[in-house]
């Protein structure tokens, strides 16, 4: 039996489906589904924007986007005249007056007319239209008892305009019901990471302030803010990557084991970190966070402007990098650091979780000290390439003198997958598809998160320090090193 077997039809409806986010992730990740058999048959996918599009005109469009957006060696003719044939438009601002999109409210109803189809509305738009678009569906009767929604982060600007938008989501779906998503809890390395903690008696028992000496996330990216210039401005690093993805990655590395994989247990294990980080507030931020800015520099061999070259020369305050050392404090991690960073117009676009245990008490190696033996790492890696590498030291290989040197093991997290791997945004969706939440962030979960991160942007805010600058192309702003320097360790 198919896994679309096990899931009836559904009716995607998509708020801003002409937008970015729909155009290069979600209906390529929906095509990649449909591709392998895991849209149910029958189902609809409606794309809900103001661009005016028929049907046809809007699969003809998203027929050439895909070519574009679709992993290397993805893109099947015959799946992709498949998979538009599913597609439908309706024209609706729904950021505009009520009364003059009344009509269209009324098409949606009707297309959606149809029994026995778990609807699954997904918003891809800005959050402060998450709202209305709640209240309409409400009010027009859309929302039947299996119906879903799913929110793209960010959920808000800072923890209260979080708490309205949980607050006017809530009044039409419940909590069960809403689908909160991070696409990096979707890739293949994050969820071999719970397997290799729970399932092997070989790492447990060595996760623990006991063994471990820091732990480190890295999320850098080669780009610049590119077409997003306007949200970013007004949004920066801090609330567009660390008060999500790398707070759900350091939740993952640091949880307690659950009682179960069952969705609340994961998530009651992951709010349990957030709300033991040790709060940074006033001076502790100078100290433990660094924000920096790009300017213009080289990557590969191609220059590239600056961010305020970007906003058309506009001096600008808002920060592209962010460095972190945060504190989970806890029996398990009491003394042991975090150290998270992450920002645009780096050296590389990679992702990575480094788990760096306590090295050797005693060297019996003559002329080699323990401090100079290599440390064992667990190197979880995201992006580019999805594997676990575990860092050893090994004997050089050869007659006469005994040395060392490093060798590590490596497991490649896609398997045999390779390129038909379905990718984050696929496997998220079979889930919502599924009603399953666990990789989901519940309420209180985003709420915790913007409640560490606000103290941080209000000292920033009220600091008479600019971001400091680092050159495109490097690894950020020296700053960022001395963070780790003055523990005596270095990022990896």
């Amino acid at each position: 039996m198919s896994a679309s077997s096990r899931i009836g039809p559904c009716d995607i409806v998509v708020f801003g489906g002409t937008g970015d986010l729909a155009l290069r992730k979600l209906l390529p990740a929906l095509y990649l589904r449909d591709r392998d058999g895991l849209l149910p048959r029958g189902t609809r996918i409606i794309a809900v924007s103001r661009a005016g599009l028929e049907d046809v005109g809007y699969r003809v469009k998203i027929s050439g986007e895909l070519g574009h957006a679709l992993p290397p060696g993805t893109a099947d003719p015959g799946a992709i005249a498949a998979f538009v044939r599913r597609l439908h438009h309706i024209t609706l601002d729904v950021g505009g007056r009520f009364t003059t999109e009344e009509q269209a409210w009324r098409d949606l109803v009707v297309a959606l007319a149809h029994a026995g189809r778990t609807r699954v509305f997904y918003l891809a738009c800005t959050p402060d239209l998450f709202g209305p678009i709640c209240r309409n569906l409400r009010r027009w009767g859309l929302i039947d008892p299996g119906a879903r929604v799913v929110l793209e982060k960010p959920i808000g600007h800072d923890l209260a305009s979080a708490r309205r938008i949980n607050d006017e989501v809530g009044t039409a779906f419940t909590e069960d019901r809403i689908f909160r998503i991070d696409h990096y809890l979707g890739k293949e390395t994050v969820q071999n990471l719970l397997v290799l903690r729970f399932a092997n008696a070989l790492f447990e028992p060595l996760w623990n302030s006991g063994s471990i000496d820091h732990v480190q996330i890295t999320v850098s990216e080669s780009l610049g803010v590119g077409g997003r210039v306007g949200y970013y401005d007004d949004s920066g690093t801090a609330r567009d990557m660390l008060q999500n993805h790398l707070l759900q990655l350091l939740c993952l590395v640091a949880m307690e084991p659950p009682i179960r994989l069952d969705p609340e247990a994961v998530r009651d294990r992951k709010l349990e970190v957030l709300r033991a980080l040790a709060p940074l507030t006033g001076a502790a931020v100078g100290r433990a966070t660094v924000r920096g800015q790009y300017t213009a520099g080289v990557i590969g061999d191609r220059p590239v402007p600056g961010y305020t070259d970007e906003l058309g020369g506009r001096p600008s305050d808002t920060e592209t990098f962010v460095a972190c050392r945060a504190e989970v404090r806890n029996w398990r991690w009491a003394g042991v650091p975090f150290y998270l960073r992450t920002g645009k117009r780096l050296d590389r676009h990679a992702a990575e979780i480094v788990v760096q245990l306590r090295g050797v008490p005693h060297s019996i190696f003559p002329g080699v000290a323990a401090s100079a033996l290599p440390p064992n790492r667990l190197v979880l890696r995201l992006h580019p390439d999805e594997s676990v590498e575990l860092h050893l030291a090994g004997k050089q290989p050869g007659p006469g003198e005994l040395r060392l040197q490093p060798m590590s093991l490596r497991l490649d997290a896609a398997g045999d997958a390779g390129p038909r791997s379905p990718g984050a945004y696929a496997r998220l969706l079979g889930d919502v598809l599924r009603g399953d939440p666990t990789l989901f962030m519940r309420r209180d979960e985003v709420e915790a998160a913007w409640s560490w991160v606000e103290p941080i942007l209000a000292a920033w805010s009220e600091s008479d320090c600019p971001p400091v600058q680092y050159a495109a192309g490097t690894t950020g702003p020296a700053a960022a090193a001395d963070l780790l320097g003055r523990d005596g360790r270095s990022w990896a």
